[in-house]
């Protein structure tokens, strides 16, 4: 009887242990995932802060080049109109007025093409492929080399802040083959798919030593920026032989 005893005070005592350790691994498996929980909510708030930061400073830097042409135009541009105009309204001669008159429409007309460039809602209607054009066309108008343009498969469809992103990477990229490469020729490709879109911006200037790691901020914010909206950024460069970005992002299309 004894060992009866015995033998079921170590089985509840057993028992208890197992219970205990089963306990104990319950409770630490939720403190475990409960703070792989508040780890990955931390991570997606610092993801989303990045974001919304990235998009403020694309944001200012579009707006600094906006006022910065839109000052350029005024003085260029307008300015030199209402001179025109003021001269010719000032004529006796009837068909120097009339002209005057006609340039004041032409001002009004200029002017309000100014006013719109100030609101960044422009970037809901103009589509990516366009927007690239009007970059390349700028480029060529001012004979600082030959530009091509080459769009295969659907439009790309991107949300207006990512939309804004995206136009101001593909802005960097041709402002850094023009203040950098000094090429003959920079071509644009715009090629999508089912799956995903590939931006390439290719030009034929002086290249650079590049093995992949970012050799400078420039290079680390455009693939910083490319990740905030769900892409990447690819760069293949070297001395004499160009430079070629590809810019991917998983296609949005319905």
């Amino acid at each position: 009887m004894q060992n009866d005893g015995s033998d079921l005070f170590i089985i509840i005592l057993l028992g208890f242990f197992l219970m205990v350790v089963m306990v104990s691994f319950i409770v630490i498996m939720v403190i475990y995932h409960r703070q792989r929980q508040i780890k990955s909510q931390q991570k997606v708030g610092e993801i989303q802060a990045e974001y919304e930061k990235t998009i403020l400073n694309v944001e200012k830097e579009l707006r600094e080049d906006i006022l910065a042409y839109v000052g350029r135009e005024l003085h260029d541009n307008v300015g030199q109109l209402l001179s025109l105009a003021k001269m010719y309204l000032s004529s006796p001669k009837l068909e120097k007025v009339s002209e005057g008159k006609g340039m004041i429409n032409e001002i009004i007309h200029e002017v309000r093409a100014l006013s719109k460039s100030l609101n960044l809602d422009w970037v809901e209607a103009i589509s990516l492929e366009d927007f690239i054009q009007k970059e390349l066309k700028k480029l060529e108008t001012a004979e600082f080399c030959k530009v091509a343009f080459h769009q295969s498969g659907q439009t790309l469809q991107l949300e207006k802040d990512k939309k804004l992103v995206l136009l101001r990477i593909i802005q960097e990229c041709l402002n850094n083959a023009v203040k950098h490469a000094f090429p003959k020729l920079i071509e644009v490709s715009v090629d999508s798919d089912s799956a995903r879109s590939v931006i390439r911006v290719r030009d034929d200037g002086k290249g650079f030593e590049y093995n992949g790691q970012s050799s400078g901020s420039g290079i680390y914010n455009l693939k910083n920026r490319m990740a905030t909206i769900g892409g990447e950024m690819v760069l293949k460069s070297a001395p004499g032989k160009g430079t070629e970005i590809k810019l991917i992002l998983p296609n949005q299309n319905p």
